[in-house]
């Protein structure tokens, strides 16, 4: 049987009664839910077509017609946030997808091997942990262009190495353990023992690990698209948003507060969610909301 790190067993009826009593975590799911519902909803549906210019009806106030007003080109915004929503999580989604796709591979073979092997990969996690997603995306797009794909592939890299010290740190922990021990003991090899025993034990660290990485992935690609090296127009992006709203802040701030909220609560939903999360699958949290 694999154990699970500092966690008794539980049936998944007392995890179910934990979450729904757990206040950070039914917030952070409801509003992630929602956040989620309106990108796949935006597939089928949006008021307006985000692509269409309408110039008649540039910058107009929040109405019946534009519940949150217009662009300087006539466009719906509360359309634009809908289509933005599911770029946003897209590229946050795909980038944590390579974090968690090469990073924890990489920490997991580091902790198992120790020595030399682990001195080396963990010093070149550092080196890659020196550039952040700005600098790689400007490396990136100065050769390759500007572009989502690009934008993932910054993020990503920048995954990489959090997702590594995350993965190595959790499983040094589980290496000391008793039933490791007697895994050892029993002749399996350090290969079966991490895929086993060590994977399973921390994937409540890399679960919480993964919501933070997701609303710092939303982040950079709101920076990314700020300074136009995201996603490209025509399609939406919430920080390409912010930055056509930057000089029309006094004729126009409706703008740049609702795509600003839109990340504001985007980000705040991931973080109590992983908050909640942490909170639930950890025993030694004392917090009871």
């Amino acid at each position: 049987m694999t154990l699970r790190l500092d966690m008794p067993e539980e049936n998944l009826a007392s995890i179910l009664g934990k979450a729904f009593g757990n206040r950070s975590f039914l917030a952070g799911f409801a509003i992630t839910a929602l956040v989620a519902a309106v990108a796949l909803v935006s597939f089928l549906w949006t008021p307006y077509d985000v692509t269409r210019l309408v110039i008649a009806d540039k910058t107009q106030a929040p109405s019946l017609a534009h519940w949150f007003g217009t662009d300087h080109f006539g466009r719906d915004i509360l359309s634009m946030i809908m289509v933005g929503a599911r770029n946003s999580i897209a590229v946050a989604l795909v980038a944590v997808g390579i974090g968690v796709g090469i990073g924890v591979p990489l920490g997991a073979f580091a902790a198992a091997r120790g020595g030399l092997v682990d001195e080396a990969l963990m010093r070149l996690n550092d080196l890659v942990f020196a550039f952040p997603a700005l600098l790689s995306a400007i490396m990136i797009t100065a050769i390759f262009g500007p572009g989502a794909v690009n934008a993932i592939i910054a993020i990503g890299i920048f995954n990489i190495p959090v997702f590594a010290r995350v993965a190595r740190a959790g499983a040094l922990a589980i290496w000391q353990r008793e039933f490791i021990l007697a895994a050892r003991a029993a002749g399996k090899g350090k290969t079966l023992i991490t895929l086993e025993h060590v994977l399973p034990n921390i994937v409540t660290l890399l679960l919480v690990q993964g919501t933070i990485q997701f609303a710092l992935g939303i982040l950079a690609e709101a920076g990314l698209s700020y300074v136009g090296l995201g996603t490209q127009p025509p399609m939406p992006s919430w920080g390409r948003m912010l930055f056509d709203a930057q000089t029309r802040m006094v004729v126009a701030p409706w703008m740049a507060i609702f795509p600003g909220m839109a990340i504001v609560i985007t980000v705040l939903g991931l973080n109590l969610l992983g908050d909640g999360i942490a909170d639930i699958l950890d025993p030694r949290s004392r917090r009871r909301r």
